[in-house]
Protein backbone atom coordinates (compact mmCIF):
# COMPACT_ATOMS: atom_id res chain seq x y z
CA UNK A 1 0.00 0.00 0.00
CA UNK A 2 1.16 3.54 -0.67
CA UNK A 3 2.73 5.56 2.10
CA UNK A 4 0.74 8.46 3.50
CA UNK A 5 1.98 11.49 5.38
CA UNK A 6 -0.35 12.11 8.36
CA UNK A 7 -1.57 15.68 8.70
CA UNK A 8 -1.13 17.63 11.91
CA UNK A 9 -4.33 18.87 13.60
CA UNK A 10 -4.82 22.46 14.79
CA UNK A 11 -7.91 22.98 16.95
CA UNK A 12 -9.67 26.33 17.43
CA UNK A 13 -10.84 26.43 21.06
CA UNK A 14 -12.67 28.98 23.20
CA UNK A 15 -15.90 29.76 24.97
CA UNK A 16 -19.03 30.43 22.86
CA UNK A 17 -19.41 33.61 20.80
CA UNK A 18 -15.77 34.67 20.77
CA UNK A 19 -15.49 34.27 16.99
CA UNK A 20 -14.15 30.72 16.56
CA UNK A 21 -16.29 29.98 13.51
CA UNK A 22 -15.56 33.37 11.93
CA UNK A 23 -11.85 32.64 12.31
CA UNK A 24 -12.32 29.13 10.86
CA UNK A 25 -14.15 30.61 7.87
CA UNK A 26 -11.38 33.13 7.39
CA UNK A 27 -8.76 30.40 7.24
CA UNK A 28 -10.89 28.17 5.04
CA UNK A 29 -11.19 31.01 2.54
CA UNK A 30 -14.95 30.92 2.38
CA UNK A 31 -18.04 30.94 4.51
CA UNK A 32 -19.11 27.52 5.69
CA UNK A 33 -22.02 26.22 3.66
CA UNK A 34 -24.52 23.86 5.23
CA UNK A 35 -25.18 20.65 3.36
CA UNK A 36 -28.59 21.37 1.90
CA UNK A 37 -29.66 18.06 0.35
CA UNK A 38 -30.77 16.45 3.63
CA UNK A 39 -33.68 18.38 5.14
CA UNK A 40 -33.59 18.54 8.92
CA UNK A 41 -29.92 17.60 9.31
CA UNK A 42 -27.50 20.46 9.91
CA UNK A 43 -23.93 19.38 9.22
CA UNK A 44 -21.57 22.32 9.54
CA UNK A 45 -18.16 21.60 8.15
CA UNK A 46 -16.00 20.78 11.14
CA UNK A 47 -12.67 20.17 9.45
CA UNK A 48 -10.79 21.92 6.67
CA UNK A 49 -7.52 20.84 5.10
CA UNK A 50 -5.51 23.98 4.40
CA UNK A 51 -2.01 24.91 3.24
CA UNK A 52 0.11 27.17 5.47
CA UNK A 53 3.28 27.88 3.56
CA UNK A 54 4.67 24.55 2.42
CA UNK A 55 2.80 22.55 5.06
CA UNK A 56 -0.73 21.17 4.94
CA UNK A 57 -2.67 20.85 8.19
CA UNK A 58 -6.16 19.94 9.35
CA UNK A 59 -7.99 22.84 10.97
CA UNK A 60 -10.81 21.83 13.36
CA UNK A 61 -13.60 24.22 14.36
CA UNK A 62 -14.61 23.13 17.85
CA UNK A 63 -17.61 25.47 17.69
CA UNK A 64 -19.07 22.86 15.38
CA UNK A 65 -18.19 20.07 17.77
CA UNK A 66 -20.59 21.24 20.50
CA UNK A 67 -23.13 23.54 18.80
CA UNK A 68 -25.77 22.88 21.45
CA UNK A 69 -23.61 23.88 24.41
CA UNK A 70 -25.22 26.48 26.62
CA UNK A 71 -23.68 29.96 26.52
CA UNK A 72 -22.26 29.96 30.01
CA UNK A 73 -21.66 26.27 30.54
CA UNK A 74 -18.21 25.96 32.14
CA UNK A 75 -18.24 22.16 31.90
CA UNK A 76 -18.75 22.29 28.14
CA UNK A 77 -15.92 24.67 27.37
CA UNK A 78 -13.52 22.93 29.73
CA UNK A 79 -14.37 19.55 28.20
CA UNK A 80 -13.79 21.07 24.77
CA UNK A 81 -10.36 22.18 25.93
CA UNK A 82 -9.59 18.69 27.26
CA UNK A 83 -10.48 17.13 23.92
CA UNK A 84 -8.27 19.63 22.09
CA UNK A 85 -5.37 18.90 24.43
CA UNK A 86 -5.78 15.16 23.89
CA UNK A 87 -6.27 15.16 20.13
CA UNK A 88 -4.74 18.30 18.58
CA UNK A 89 -1.10 18.93 17.69
CA UNK A 90 -1.46 22.69 18.25
CA UNK A 91 -4.21 24.91 19.65
CA UNK A 92 -5.53 28.35 18.74
CA UNK A 93 -7.22 29.62 21.92
CA UNK A 94 -9.67 32.40 20.98
CA UNK A 95 -10.84 35.04 23.47
CA UNK A 96 -13.04 38.12 23.08
CA UNK A 97 -11.06 41.36 23.23
CA UNK A 98 -14.21 43.40 23.79
CA UNK A 99 -15.36 41.56 26.91
CA UNK A 100 -11.97 41.13 28.57
CA UNK A 101 -10.84 38.10 30.56
CA UNK A 102 -13.76 36.06 31.92
CA UNK A 103 -13.65 33.17 34.41
CA UNK A 104 -14.35 30.68 31.58
CA UNK A 105 -11.28 31.97 29.74
CA UNK A 106 -9.16 31.42 32.83
CA UNK A 107 -10.51 27.87 33.27
CA UNK A 108 -9.73 26.98 29.66
CA UNK A 109 -6.29 28.56 29.89
CA UNK A 110 -5.45 26.46 32.96
CA UNK A 111 -6.47 23.28 31.14
CA UNK A 112 -4.47 24.19 28.05
CA UNK A 113 -1.33 25.25 29.91
CA UNK A 114 -1.08 21.83 31.55
CA UNK A 115 -0.34 20.29 28.17
CA UNK A 116 2.89 20.45 26.22
CA UNK A 117 0.99 21.27 23.02
CA UNK A 118 1.93 24.44 21.09
CA UNK A 119 -0.52 27.12 22.19
CA UNK A 120 -1.34 30.46 20.55
CA UNK A 121 -3.67 32.98 22.21
CA UNK A 122 -5.89 34.82 19.72
CA UNK A 123 -7.35 38.00 21.16
CA UNK A 124 -10.21 38.51 18.71
CA UNK A 125 -12.38 41.52 17.89
CA UNK A 126 -9.45 43.94 17.85
CA UNK A 127 -11.05 45.53 14.82
CA UNK A 128 -9.40 48.98 14.81
CA UNK A 129 -6.00 50.24 16.06
CA UNK A 130 -7.67 51.94 19.00
CA UNK A 131 -8.65 48.51 20.40
CA UNK A 132 -5.01 47.36 20.70
CA UNK A 133 -4.60 48.29 24.40
CA UNK A 134 -7.24 45.68 25.25
CA UNK A 135 -4.72 42.93 24.51
CA UNK A 136 -2.58 43.70 27.57
CA UNK A 137 -5.15 42.28 30.01
CA UNK A 138 -4.95 38.83 28.40
CA UNK A 139 -1.27 38.34 29.20
CA UNK A 140 -2.40 37.30 32.68
CA UNK A 141 -3.64 34.03 31.16
CA UNK A 142 0.00 32.93 31.13
CA UNK A 143 0.31 32.15 27.42
CA UNK A 144 3.48 33.40 25.77
CA UNK A 145 2.33 33.61 22.14
CA UNK A 146 -0.37 36.33 21.94
CA UNK A 147 -1.83 37.90 18.79
CA UNK A 148 -4.27 40.78 18.35
CA UNK A 149 -6.71 39.62 15.66
CA UNK A 150 -9.82 40.72 13.82
CA UNK A 151 -11.38 37.53 12.47
CA UNK A 152 -14.04 39.67 10.80
CA UNK A 153 -11.52 41.75 8.82
CA UNK A 154 -8.59 39.32 8.73
CA UNK A 155 -6.11 41.54 10.57
CA UNK A 156 -3.50 39.45 12.40
CA UNK A 157 -5.36 36.20 11.71
CA UNK A 158 -2.82 34.56 9.47
CA UNK A 159 0.11 35.65 11.61
CA UNK A 160 -1.48 33.72 14.49
CA UNK A 161 -2.05 30.65 12.31
CA UNK A 162 1.52 30.77 10.98
CA UNK A 163 2.81 30.93 14.56
CA UNK A 164 0.82 27.80 15.46
CA UNK A 165 2.14 25.94 12.42
CA UNK A 166 5.71 27.06 13.09
CA UNK A 167 5.45 25.64 16.63
CA UNK A 168 4.34 22.21 15.40
CA UNK A 169 6.75 19.31 15.67
CA UNK A 170 8.55 18.52 12.40
CA UNK A 171 6.39 17.04 9.67
CA UNK A 172 5.99 13.37 10.59
CA UNK A 173 7.47 10.95 8.07
CA UNK A 174 5.22 9.21 5.61
CA UNK A 175 3.62 6.23 7.32
CA UNK A 176 2.68 3.02 5.70
CA UNK A 177 -1.08 2.68 5.73
CA UNK A 178 -0.38 -0.82 6.94
CA UNK A 179 2.09 -2.17 9.45
CA UNK A 180 3.23 -4.45 6.66
CA UNK A 181 2.10 -5.26 3.14
CA UNK A 182 -1.51 -6.37 3.02
CA UNK A 183 -2.52 -5.14 6.49
CA UNK A 184 -5.72 -3.10 6.42
CA UNK A 185 -6.40 -0.38 9.01
CA UNK A 186 -10.07 -0.06 10.02
CA UNK A 187 -11.29 2.93 12.04
CA UNK A 188 -14.22 2.17 14.34
CA UNK A 189 -15.88 5.59 14.67
CA UNK A 190 -19.12 6.95 16.08
CA UNK A 191 -20.48 9.10 18.86
CA UNK A 192 -19.95 7.90 22.44
CA UNK A 193 -21.91 4.97 23.88
CA UNK A 194 -22.98 3.43 20.57
CA UNK A 195 -20.99 0.27 21.36
CA UNK A 196 -17.69 0.83 19.55
CA UNK A 197 -15.52 -0.87 22.19
CA UNK A 198 -17.98 -3.75 22.57
CA UNK A 199 -17.88 -4.24 18.82
CA UNK A 200 -14.07 -4.28 18.83
CA UNK A 201 -14.16 -6.90 21.56
CA UNK A 202 -16.55 -9.01 19.53
CA UNK A 203 -14.31 -8.77 16.48
CA UNK A 204 -11.28 -9.68 18.58
CA UNK A 205 -13.06 -12.58 20.20
CA UNK A 206 -11.84 -11.53 23.64
CA UNK A 207 -12.17 -8.72 26.15
CA UNK A 208 -9.11 -6.84 24.90
CA UNK A 209 -10.67 -3.38 25.36
CA UNK A 210 -12.22 -2.10 28.59
CA UNK A 211 -15.97 -1.86 28.01
CA UNK A 212 -18.40 0.21 30.06
CA UNK A 213 -21.83 1.77 29.62
CA UNK A 214 -20.29 5.03 30.76
CA UNK A 215 -19.26 7.04 27.68
CA UNK A 216 -15.63 7.95 27.87
CA UNK A 217 -14.24 4.72 29.31
CA UNK A 218 -12.04 4.53 26.23
CA UNK A 219 -9.75 7.51 26.79
CA UNK A 220 -7.24 6.90 24.01
CA UNK A 221 -7.38 5.41 20.56
CA UNK A 222 -6.30 1.78 20.79
CA UNK A 223 -4.79 0.01 17.77
CA UNK A 224 -5.17 -3.76 17.87
CA UNK A 225 -3.81 -6.25 15.35
CA UNK A 226 -6.17 -9.01 14.20
CA UNK A 227 -4.86 -11.98 12.20
CA UNK A 228 -7.47 -14.08 10.38
CA UNK A 229 -5.79 -16.87 8.46
CA UNK A 230 -3.38 -15.08 6.14
CA UNK A 231 -5.19 -11.75 6.44
CA UNK A 232 -4.07 -8.99 8.79
CA UNK A 233 -6.20 -6.12 10.07
CA UNK A 234 -5.58 -3.30 12.53
CA UNK A 235 -8.64 -2.05 14.42
CA UNK A 236 -8.47 1.59 15.45
CA UNK A 237 -10.89 2.14 18.36
CA UNK A 238 -11.87 5.79 18.68
CA UNK A 239 -11.47 7.51 22.04
CA UNK A 240 -14.55 8.42 24.03
CA UNK A 241 -15.17 11.44 26.22
CA UNK A 242 -16.29 11.32 29.85
CA UNK A 243 -19.43 13.32 30.64
CA UNK A 244 -19.18 15.99 33.32
CA UNK A 245 -22.33 15.31 35.33
CA UNK A 246 -25.49 15.47 33.26
CA UNK A 247 -24.10 17.73 30.57
CA UNK A 248 -23.14 14.97 28.18
CA UNK A 249 -25.37 15.75 25.21
CA UNK A 250 -23.41 18.84 24.22
CA UNK A 251 -20.09 17.33 25.22
CA UNK A 252 -20.55 14.35 22.90
CA UNK A 253 -19.90 16.63 19.95
CA UNK A 254 -16.24 16.46 20.88
CA UNK A 255 -16.11 12.89 19.61
CA UNK A 256 -15.87 14.29 16.10
CA UNK A 257 -12.34 15.58 16.75
CA UNK A 258 -11.32 12.13 17.93
CA UNK A 259 -12.94 10.58 14.86
CA UNK A 260 -10.81 12.84 12.66
CA UNK A 261 -7.71 11.48 14.36
CA UNK A 262 -8.70 7.87 13.77
CA UNK A 263 -9.79 8.50 10.19
CA UNK A 264 -6.41 10.02 9.38
CA UNK A 265 -4.75 6.78 10.45
CA UNK A 266 -7.11 4.38 8.71
CA UNK A 267 -7.85 2.98 5.27
CA UNK A 268 -11.54 2.19 5.87
CA UNK A 269 -14.14 3.51 8.33
CA UNK A 270 -16.92 1.59 10.04
CA UNK A 271 -19.37 4.18 11.36
CA UNK A 272 -21.25 2.74 14.33
CA UNK A 273 -24.71 3.99 15.33
CA UNK A 274 -27.06 2.85 18.09
CA UNK A 275 -30.01 1.46 16.16
CA UNK A 276 -32.10 1.25 19.33
CA UNK A 277 -31.91 5.06 19.62
CA UNK A 278 -32.26 5.80 15.90
CA UNK A 279 -30.07 7.92 13.65
CA UNK A 280 -29.06 11.27 15.16
CA UNK A 281 -27.50 14.49 13.90
CA UNK A 282 -24.32 13.50 15.76
CA UNK A 283 -24.23 10.24 13.78
CA UNK A 284 -24.57 12.24 10.56
CA UNK A 285 -21.65 14.46 11.56
CA UNK A 286 -19.33 11.52 12.10
CA UNK A 287 -20.40 9.87 8.83
CA UNK A 288 -19.85 13.14 6.98
CA UNK A 289 -16.35 13.37 8.45
CA UNK A 290 -15.50 9.97 6.97
CA UNK A 291 -16.71 11.13 3.57
CA UNK A 292 -14.89 14.47 3.80
CA UNK A 293 -11.62 12.77 4.72
CA UNK A 294 -11.97 10.52 1.67
CA UNK A 295 -12.42 7.24 3.53
CA UNK A 296 -14.47 4.36 2.18
CA UNK A 297 -17.09 3.60 4.80
CA UNK A 298 -19.96 1.37 5.89
CA UNK A 299 -22.59 2.16 8.51
CA UNK A 300 -23.12 -0.40 11.27
CA UNK A 301 -26.55 -0.33 12.92
CA UNK A 302 -25.46 -1.75 16.30
CA UNK A 303 -27.63 -3.06 19.16
CA UNK A 304 -29.96 -4.64 16.61
CA UNK A 305 -30.73 -7.33 19.18
CA UNK A 306 -32.79 -4.65 20.99
CA UNK A 307 -34.55 -3.65 17.77
CA UNK A 308 -35.37 -7.30 16.99
CA UNK A 309 -37.63 -7.39 20.06
CA UNK A 310 -39.91 -4.81 18.53
CA UNK A 311 -42.78 -5.31 16.13
CA UNK A 312 -42.05 -5.86 12.40
CA UNK A 313 -43.50 -2.43 11.64
CA UNK A 314 -41.21 -0.76 14.19
CA UNK A 315 -38.16 -2.62 12.88
CA UNK A 316 -38.95 -1.41 9.39
CA UNK A 317 -39.39 2.12 10.68
CA UNK A 318 -35.91 2.01 12.25
CA UNK A 319 -34.41 0.79 8.97
CA UNK A 320 -36.09 3.58 7.03
CA UNK A 321 -34.98 6.18 9.56
CA UNK A 322 -31.35 5.09 9.22
CA UNK A 323 -31.54 5.01 5.43
CA UNK A 324 -33.10 8.46 5.43
CA UNK A 325 -30.46 9.83 7.80
CA UNK A 326 -27.56 8.57 5.67
CA UNK A 327 -29.05 9.42 2.28
CA UNK A 328 -26.49 12.16 1.73
CA UNK A 329 -24.17 9.10 1.43
CA UNK A 330 -26.74 6.79 -0.14
CA UNK A 331 -24.02 4.55 -1.59
CA UNK A 332 -22.86 3.60 1.94
CA UNK A 333 -23.57 -0.05 2.84
CA UNK A 334 -25.74 -0.44 5.94
CA UNK A 335 -25.18 -3.57 8.03
CA UNK A 336 -27.30 -4.52 11.04
CA UNK A 337 -25.07 -5.87 13.81
CA UNK A 338 -25.09 -6.68 17.51
CA UNK A 339 -21.87 -6.53 19.45
CA UNK A 340 -23.68 -8.41 22.22
CA UNK A 341 -24.88 -11.42 20.19
CA UNK A 342 -22.47 -11.32 17.27
CA UNK A 343 -25.22 -10.72 14.70
CA UNK A 344 -23.73 -9.53 11.40
CA UNK A 345 -20.18 -9.20 12.71
CA UNK A 346 -18.73 -12.20 10.84
CA UNK A 347 -18.94 -10.36 7.52
CA UNK A 348 -17.29 -7.10 8.63
CA UNK A 349 -13.71 -7.99 7.73
CA UNK A 350 -14.67 -9.07 4.22
CA UNK A 351 -16.79 -5.90 3.93
CA UNK A 352 -13.75 -3.81 4.89
CA UNK A 353 -11.70 -5.55 2.19
CA UNK A 354 -14.42 -4.83 -0.36
CA UNK A 355 -14.58 -1.16 0.61
CA UNK A 356 -10.80 -0.90 0.42
CA UNK A 357 -10.80 -2.47 -3.04
CA UNK A 358 -13.45 0.01 -4.24
CA UNK A 359 -11.44 2.97 -2.91
CA UNK A 360 -8.31 1.76 -4.74
CA UNK A 361 -9.99 0.71 -7.98
CA UNK A 362 -8.27 1.83 -11.17
CA UNK A 363 -10.47 2.23 -14.22
CA UNK A 364 -8.81 1.94 -17.61
CA UNK A 365 -9.02 5.13 -19.64
CA UNK A 366 -10.67 3.37 -22.58
CA UNK A 367 -13.40 1.87 -20.40
CA UNK A 368 -13.92 5.19 -18.65
CA UNK A 369 -14.41 7.08 -21.89
CA UNK A 370 -16.75 4.46 -23.33
CA UNK A 371 -18.78 4.86 -20.13
CA UNK A 372 -18.73 8.67 -20.50
CA UNK A 373 -19.94 8.60 -24.11
CA UNK A 374 -22.75 6.14 -23.35
CA UNK A 375 -23.85 7.97 -20.20
CA UNK A 376 -23.96 11.42 -21.79
CA UNK A 377 -25.78 10.04 -24.81
CA UNK A 378 -28.54 8.67 -22.58
CA UNK A 379 -28.89 11.85 -20.51
CA UNK A 380 -27.47 15.06 -21.97
CA UNK A 381 -26.11 17.70 -19.56
CA UNK A 382 -28.16 20.67 -20.75
CA UNK A 383 -27.34 24.05 -22.26
CA UNK A 384 -24.76 26.74 -21.53
CA UNK A 385 -25.49 30.42 -22.05
CA UNK A 386 -22.91 32.36 -24.06
CA UNK A 387 -23.99 35.94 -24.63
CA UNK A 388 -27.27 35.79 -26.51
CA UNK A 389 -26.72 32.19 -27.61
CA UNK A 390 -27.31 28.88 -25.88
CA UNK A 391 -25.07 25.98 -26.69
CA UNK A 392 -25.22 22.39 -25.46
CA UNK A 393 -22.52 21.39 -22.99
CA UNK A 394 -20.27 18.80 -24.60
CA UNK A 395 -18.15 16.24 -22.76
CA UNK A 396 -15.01 15.09 -24.55
CA UNK A 397 -12.74 13.01 -22.39
CA UNK A 398 -12.31 11.53 -18.92
CA UNK A 399 -9.31 10.24 -17.00
CA UNK A 400 -8.70 8.92 -13.50
CA UNK A 401 -6.09 10.94 -11.61
CA UNK A 402 -6.05 9.38 -8.12
CA UNK A 403 -7.21 6.55 -5.90
CA UNK A 404 -8.46 6.46 -2.30
CA UNK A 405 -10.71 8.18 -3.06
CA UNK A 406 -11.15 7.57 -6.80
CA UNK A 407 -10.75 10.95 -8.50
CA UNK A 408 -11.65 11.72 -12.10
CA UNK A 409 -11.14 14.69 -14.39
CA UNK A 410 -13.83 15.22 -17.03
CA UNK A 411 -13.15 17.66 -19.85
CA UNK A 412 -16.11 19.58 -21.24
CA UNK A 413 -16.97 22.89 -22.91
CA UNK A 414 -18.58 24.74 -19.99
CA UNK A 415 -17.80 23.31 -16.52
CA UNK A 416 -19.64 26.14 -14.74
CA UNK A 417 -22.84 25.34 -16.66
CA UNK A 418 -22.98 21.73 -15.42
CA UNK A 419 -25.70 21.59 -12.77
CA UNK A 420 -24.96 19.98 -9.38
CA UNK A 421 -27.73 17.49 -10.08
CA UNK A 422 -25.98 16.40 -13.25
CA UNK A 423 -22.69 15.98 -11.40
CA UNK A 424 -24.49 13.73 -8.91
CA UNK A 425 -25.98 11.83 -11.84
CA UNK A 426 -22.50 11.22 -13.29
CA UNK A 427 -21.17 10.19 -9.88
CA UNK A 428 -24.01 7.73 -9.32
CA UNK A 429 -23.58 6.19 -12.79
CA UNK A 430 -19.83 5.84 -12.11
CA UNK A 431 -20.57 3.94 -8.90
CA UNK A 432 -23.03 1.62 -10.60
CA UNK A 433 -20.83 0.93 -13.61
CA UNK A 434 -17.52 0.32 -11.81
CA UNK A 435 -18.56 -1.02 -8.40
CA UNK A 436 -17.49 1.99 -6.32
CA UNK A 437 -19.91 1.32 -3.47
CA UNK A 438 -19.07 2.97 -0.16
CA UNK A 439 -16.18 5.10 -1.34
CA UNK A 440 -16.18 8.85 -1.94
CA UNK A 441 -15.87 9.73 -5.62
CA UNK A 442 -14.31 13.04 -6.63
CA UNK A 443 -15.27 14.57 -9.98
CA UNK A 444 -13.28 17.51 -11.35
CA UNK A 445 -14.64 19.29 -14.42
CA UNK A 446 -12.13 21.03 -16.70
CA UNK A 447 -12.73 23.31 -19.65
CA UNK A 448 -11.85 22.31 -23.17
CA UNK A 449 -13.01 24.15 -26.26
CA UNK A 450 -14.53 22.45 -29.25
CA UNK A 451 -12.27 21.94 -32.21
CA UNK A 452 -12.25 25.13 -34.24
CA UNK A 453 -12.61 27.47 -31.25
CA UNK A 454 -15.67 29.23 -29.94
CA UNK A 455 -16.93 30.74 -33.17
Amino acid sequence: MAARTPLSVIAIVGRPNVGKSTLFNRYAGRRRALVQDVPGVTRDRLVEEIAVGARRVLLVDTAGLDPDADEGLPGAVQAQARVAVAEADAILFVVDGKHGVLPEDEAIARALRRSAKPLVLVVNKIDVPGHAPRVAEFHRLGIASVFAVSAEHGTGAFEALEAAVAALPPQPPAEEQADEAGTLRIAIVGRPNVGKSSLVNRLLGSERVVVSNEPGTTRDAIDTLVVRGEERFVLVDTAGLRRPGKRGEAIERGSALMAVRSLERADVALVVVDASEGFTDADARVAALARERGRAAALLANKWDLVERRSPADRERVRREIEDGIRFMADTPIVVVSAKTGLGTARLFSLARRLHAAAHRTIATGALNRWLQATVAKHEPGMAQRGQRKRPVKFFYATQTAQAPPTFVLFCTEPAAVAPSYRRFLENRLRESFDLEGTPVRLRLRARERAGGSG
